[in-house]
């Protein structure tokens, strides 16, 4: 897995080297590439991703440089405008992109990959405060996502776990523990049950919205 490595001594990434200008244009490529709703550039600017995306490159490199205090509020800006919450501590690789973007939370140790790709409600967080304070100081306490990791709607990936690369987890699934290179995760599906025999209960047992009532 290829995450952003920082410099151990100026701790900024490795991607921050890199001209700003090929940075944005591969973030903006990224999008056009993985949506098929993208039509134009101008149309990608206008995505809660990218706003959260390149409100956190900053943020980051403030984090690295040890302004905790304006890397926080920048995080806290960019979740105000785009809804996405990634630590400034975070380190995220090449090519990511968040899907619609609503109610992402990616948390302070997460190391993210490359071409890895997030959908709305997605969490990468730890699995409490009770068990992390018994962690050892400085210890991971988030996911470490690997490079071609596609993760759906409404799922949590939680703790000090590693998922290995190109796995995919489905939509509301929940992640407690290490997964292989190219795993499959999905949730228990819903079941269809058999149709209310509406006839049969009294007017009574039946729940009306506020405001009106049985006939």
């Amino acid at each position: 897995m290829t995450t952003c490595e920082t410099d151990p001594d100026q701790g900024v990434p490795a991607e921050a080297r890199r001209p700003l200008r090929e940075v944005l244009r591969e973030d903006v490529r990224t999008v056009l590439d993985k949506d098929p709703a993208a039509r134009s550039r101008a149309e990608v600017l206008l995505y809660p991703h990218i706003h959260a995306l390149w409100t956190y490159r900053i943020a980051h490199w403030l984090w690295g440089r040890g302004h905790r205090v304006s890397a926080r509020a920048l995080s806290l800006l960019a979740r105000a405008v785009s809804g996405i919450e990634i630590h400034p501590g975070a380190r995220i690789g090449r090519r990511f992109f968040i899907d619609h973007g609503t109610a992402v939370v990616i948390g302070e140790t997460v190391r993210i990959g490359d071409d890895v790709m997030l959908y709305h409600q997605v969490t990468l967080g730890s699995v409490g405060w009770w068990k992390d304070l018994r962690r050892p100081s400085g210890s991971r306490r988030h996911p470490v996502v690997g490079d071609r990791v596609v993760i759906g709607t409404g799922a949590s990936v939680l703790g000090p776990v590693t998922i290995g690369a190109d796995s995919r987890i489905g939509a509301h699934s929940v992640v407690l523990d290490d997964l292989p290179p190219r795993s499959r995760v999905v949730a228990a599906a819903s079941a269809a049950l058999p149709p209310l025999d509406t006839a049969a209960l009294d007017s009574s047992s039946l729940i009306l919205p506020e405001g009106t009532h049985a006939s």
